[in-house]
């Protein structure tokens, strides 16, 4: 079996689909995508694909090897995304050609169901309880919020009695027995970040997402050491290597995004690099049905599994939604906040080409937002 075909499609809302076709008629789907970047990544899957092409699908390991490191310059979140969505669809070329989930190629599965968590904003603390209670209604165990918009580098009280105010409204919305993580986006100094963390912390928040940029990853041990919430982070770190520091900083969630970090084959190695760290893996995923039918892959098969973001209702979702491009949403139809596993081949979702096809014709242009302080400096989206 060789590849023949490697094609990739802009789709809305925000999202790259990469479609690989072998010479037996064998077709396996992926999502290599940056957001606000889709259209440089889809640059570099064209590139990738000149040496896939001939070439044996089932020989996923030495591919990424390869990918990865076969063009001298390394890493990085377009080559990582476009290394990412092609590994996705030949794993789901692996399980289609062998009868099987690609979870069952990874040594199968740990557990029968994977607990996911629904977004619900953080805006505005009356809507907030409204958007709460609906996801609970719906069956979610568990939510996570932004705990504020455009932040000022050493925040006033009344900003952090704000950032309390919406998760104090959050946690009473949940009760007891449910959880709310809190995503600062990297939006706060270490400082601001420090405080956050010791207002917030009677609250019991399940993890604090992204409390430092990437590249003030030397500070993550000092700011573990200052807190007993668990700290999350990891959606902009693209390979082991990257996430090592942070495992050792004492990091209690590591983050990794299945079309970001290198896919299937390199989340699976973070993993387990965590485990030995003690450290749960929460795959970041608001994104399409592709990366998130991959992190469910990897869910089933991970035993320090945590719990799998999803993009159902998410606001970045105008133009289309998590179920858009499937044949079938069965996959996708959460259960008490759970999905379930299936013995469906390869990724276990059914592409609808023809959909896809379609919105690629009028594409997207879809870039995050710029912001900036009331001074008209910049500020962390």
């Amino acid at each position: 079996m060789k590849i023949v075909r490697v094609e990739t499609f802009l789709v809305p809302p925000r999202w790259l689909f990469c479609r690989i076709e072998t010479d037996e008629g064998v077709v396996g789907w992926g999502e290599p995508v940056v957001e606000g970047r889709a259209e440089v990544v889809r640059a570099a899957v064209d590139v990738l694909a000149e040496y896939l092409i001939g070439q044996d699908p089932l020989r996923i390991q030495d591919h990424w090897q390869v990918l990865t490191k076969g063009g001298f310059y390394r890493g990085g979140p377009v080559l990582s995304s476009a290394v990412a969505g092609l590994d996705h669809a030949l794993w789901d070329i692996a399980g289609k050609t062998y009868g099987a989930p690609v979870h069952a190629l990874l040594g199968g599965a740990v557990r029968d169901t994977v607990r996911v968590y629904a977004w619900v904003g953080g805006d505005e603390p009356s809507r907030l309880t409204d958007e709460v209670t609906a996801q609970v209604e719906a069956g979610f165990t568990a939510v996570k919020m932004n705990a504020a918009g455009r932040t000022d580098p050493i925040g006033t009280p009344a900003a952090t009695a704000a950032v309390v105010e919406r998760v104090t409204a959050a946690r009473e919305a949940l009760g007891p027995h449910r959880d709310v993580a809190v995503d600062l986006h990297g939006r706060f100094t270490p400082a601001g970040a420090r405080r956050v963390l010791h207002a917030i912390a009677p609250l019991h928040p399940l993890f604090v997402e992204e409390p430092l940029l990437p590249e003030q990853g030397h500070l993550l041990p000092g700011l573990v050491a200052s807190t007993g919430v668990p700290i999350a982070t990891g959606e902009r770190l693209y390979g082991r290597a990257e996430f090592l520091p942070a495992l050792a900083a004492g990091i209690a969630v590591a983050q990794p995004d299945l079309s970001h970090a290198g896919g299937i084959s390199e989340v699976t190695r973070i993993a387990a690099l965590a485990e030995t760290y003690g450290a749960q893996l929460a795959p970041h995923c608001p994104l399409g049905p592709i990366s998130l039918a991959a992190s469910l892959q990897v869910a089933f098969c991970t035993p320090n599994f945590l719990i799998q973001e999803q993009s159902l209702g998410i606001h970045y979702n105008k133009d289309a939604d998590l179920l858009s491009y499937l044949m079938d949403p069965e996959p996708f139809r959460f259960t008490d906040g759970q999905a379930r596993r299936t013995g469906l081949p390869g990724l276990g979702v059914s592409v609808d080409e023809d959909a896809v096809r379609a919105a690629d014709r009028s594409g997207h242009a879809w870039r995050n937002p710029v912001w900036r302080h009331a001074d008209g400096s910049f500020a962390e989206w």
